[in-house]
């Protein structure tokens, strides 16, 4: 049985490691290196870096602090932001990445994912996919769009690009399943609307994205506890978790959350 992989994830802006809620009202958080080669140390079985803002500012990701991470590091490390063609990936990929992530690029011009994983192998190439549910009033229709029903209602999930800040109208779900069509080799899912709450993923859409896809899924945005992580493994159907704040303030080690996944029957690497 393969095992589960625990990721944390390196929120960047402007140099600095920082965390918010729903991708706003971000805090410092520290140095990316520092805390890249802290969490390699942890066990951590693969690190993401993300230059949160470089799309929305419209430039190149700063290429010198993923050269600098990618030194401290002997464990898989992905790289997303500011990511627009062949090139970038190809410079990021050069400066120590061994995968990247794109979401606004490829969402505005699909076949860079084809071209991305033919050049360099689908094995390097993340779809990453920012969601926010749009829920439906009885009179409501949303047509041709996936329709599921959660606790707080019925709803479909709208795919958010430029980090957060704008919608598409695309089906997140439908929107997944031509990535992978298209090469890439996992997806990675983050919720505006669970991201920063320290309350859970939206194990609802992990597990309808798992259920459709036949690459591996990343759940992001929401983790509080192990218990969480827990439940994006069981109930997500989810081959990897993503978290930031609950390790970078040192609320749980990465070494404490694998433990008690195994205690719990999940597979993972101690």
């Amino acid at each position: 049985m393969l095992t589960k992989r625990i990721i944390p994830c390196l929120d960047m802006k402007n140099g600095r490691v920082i965390k918010g809620i729903s991708f706003v009202e971000h805090r410092d958080a520290g140095d990316p290196v520092k805390l890249a080669s802290e969490y390699d140390e942890q066990g951590a079985d693969e690190l993401v870096l993300l230059d949160i803002s470089a799309s929305h500012e419209n430039r190149n990701i700063l290429l010198d602090v993923v050269k600098r991470t990618a030194e401290e590091l002997f464990i898989p490390f992905m790289v997303g932001g500011g990511i627009r063609n062949l090139q970038d990936i190809r410079e990021i990929l050069f400066n120590g990445a061994d995968k990247i992530s794109i979401n606004t690029a490829a969402v505005k011009e699909p076949h860079l994912i084809l071209e991305a994983s033919e050049m360099f192998g689908s094995q390097c190439i993340v779809s990453s996919i920012d969601v926010k549910r749009v829920y439906l009033n009885d009179e409501d229709e949303a047509t041709g769009r996936v329709v599921l029903s959660t606790p707080q209602g019925k709803c479909w999930w709208d795919v958010f690009i430029y980090g957060g800040l704008q919608s598409t109208g695309i089906d997140a779900i439908q929107w997944a399943q031509m990535a992978v069509e298209l090469g890439a080799g996992e997806i990675m899912a983050s919720s505006l609307d669970f991201d920063g709450t320290k309350q859970g993923y939206d194990n609802t859409f992990l597990r309808t994205v798992s259920e459709k896809v036949h690459v591996p899924v990343i759940a992001s945005s929401g983790a509080g506890n192990p218990k969480h992580i827990l439940d994006a493994f069981t109930i997500g159907k989810a081959d990897a978790a993503l978290a930031a704040s609950i390790f970078h303030y040192g609320t749980y080690t990465i070494r404490e959350v694998k433990e008690y996944l195994s205690k719990n029957g999940v597979p993972v690497r101690l």
